[in-house]
């Protein structure tokens, strides 16, 4: 028996489709499927586990009792380690004020975005890009998308935001990109920081300001000459106007573990915080314990970074070179060559291709089947991160991906395009 309709933003809410996709693959793999599942933003413990002395600090304090509450806004011996790491990693000063703790980096981005939006507000960001059509949905207010090109690596420039700045809320940048894995450059960002400090020196006194969402998860994970740069180590004006979300969750494997933290003016991480003390999600108790006392460790956290970012950058490196084999050989395929993160943008161009079975790919959503179905390869369509349902780019993750299956993957997606006609 129907319950009849729900609220507006239930009816019109979409799920993630990254989850969606993700757990179809899990359910299939389970019923026995052999399949190079490039999916989702995780990690396979297995072969990428958490930092040793990490875990053991989790360990240590759920045996020493921190099984309670948390603060609202962290404690403060992690919001301490996170000052002095962020200062040392990073050369941006934060008081404990400044920042607040969370389970990971989503119930930050939503409180940020509750706190900034208001309904009807303009929210500015790239597409693709990680969920932040979805937040602007949560909040009801109006998406102004810049579309994004593979000339420029699929990041939006300070010249696509200009015509679009003036009474917006929030501006919402991620570099390195979820989901492209490449990064903005020193100048565009101080460009884009420009923008913003003229904008909001134009606004009268008491006007709402524009604030820009920095997300910058991926940061630590750079490879070759890529250098990741923050708004406010290039602006320091742009302190007033800039919360930056961060964790634990990609640079140390630890997605499951869930610490986040942001960092802002103190009055936005005020408000956070009283929207976040209503949704409980807060890091636990003894999570935020260990993530305190292993932060300081500078020069073991370097150790595991130089063997975390080589495996990942080998994994990244061999599939990019064997995409470009095949595309010399003459196959439909592409890819932009690896800057950052655990992703790497590939182009799949089959629309119009028939399959030996005489099955003519249609859309582009016949074509991710093929893959599925013939290579046995899943990968995200770069419409789940808002883009056109019609565009012929995926994200590749490689968090899962053992290293003794690149070449047979690459096979057996050779052997799938060559079925085509």
């Amino acid at each position: 028996m129907s319950s009849g309709k729900l609220s507006m933003l239930a009816e019109t809410l979409i799920g993630s489709e990254i989850v969606k996709l993700g757990n179809e693959i899990k359910e299939r793999k389970r019923q026995g499927e052999f399949i190079y599942n490039y999916t989702i933003g995780d990690f396979d413990s297995s072969i990428f586990p958490i930092p040793k002395e990490l875990e053991d600090e989790i360990v240590s304090a759920y045996r020493d009792g921190f099984t309670t509450y948390p603060p609202a806004e962290g404690n403060l011996d992690l919001r301490e380690a996170v000052s002095s790491f962020t200062k040392t990693w990073q050369g941006i000063d934060y008081n404990t004020q400044e920042i607040l703790i969370a389970s990971g980096g989503r119930p930050l981005i939503y409180s940020l975005y509750r706190t900034t939006v208001d309904a009807g507000d303009k929210v500015i960001y790239a597409i693709p890009s990680w969920n932040n059509n979805h937040y602007v949905h949560l909040c009801n207010a109006e998406h102004v998308m810049i579309k994004t090109t593979a000339e420029n690596n699929f990041m939006p420039r300070a010249a696509d935001i200009a015509p679009h700045i003036k009474g917006a809320a929030l501006l919402a940048i991620c570099t390195p990109q979820n989901p492209t894995g490449t990064t903005l450059s020193k100048e565009e960002i101080e460009k884009i920081c420009d923008l913003v400090l003229e904008e909001n020196r134009r606004r009268s006194e008491g006007d709402k300001k524009l604030y820009l969402f920095f997300d910058q998860m991926y940061w630590t994970l750079t490879y070759g000459g890529i250098q990741h740069y923050h708004p406010v180590s290039l602006k320091p004006e742009m302190k007033a106007y800039t919360i930056c979300v961060d964790a634990i969750s990609k640079v140390f494997a630890a997605t499951g573990v869930r610490v986040g933290w942001a960092c802002g003016p103190t009055t936005v991480i005020a408000k956070m915080k009283s929207i976040l003390s209503h949704m409980g999600a807060w890091a636990p108790m003894a999570e935020q314990k260990a993530v305190a006392r292993y932060l300081p460790q500078e020069q073991v956290i370097k150790k595991y970074l130089i063997r975390f970012k080589s495996e990942i950058e080998e994994r990244l490196t061999r599939i990019y070179k064997g995409l470009m084999k095949l595309k010399t050989e003459g196959f439909s395929v592409d890819a932009i060559a690896p800057q950052a993160a655990i992703y790497l943008t590939i182009q799949v161009d089959l629309v119009g291709k028939t399959t030996s079975d005489g099955q003519l790919l249609q859309k582009q959503a016949d074509v991710t089947n093929y893959l599925l179905n013939e290579a046995s390869l899943a990968i995200v369509p770069f419409h789940a991160f808002g883009a056109d349902a019609s565009s012929n780019w995926y994200r590749l993750s490689v968090g899962t991906c053992k290293k003794e299956e690149i070449d047979e993957m690459l096979g057996s997606l050779k052997s799938a395009l060559k079925k085509l006609n």
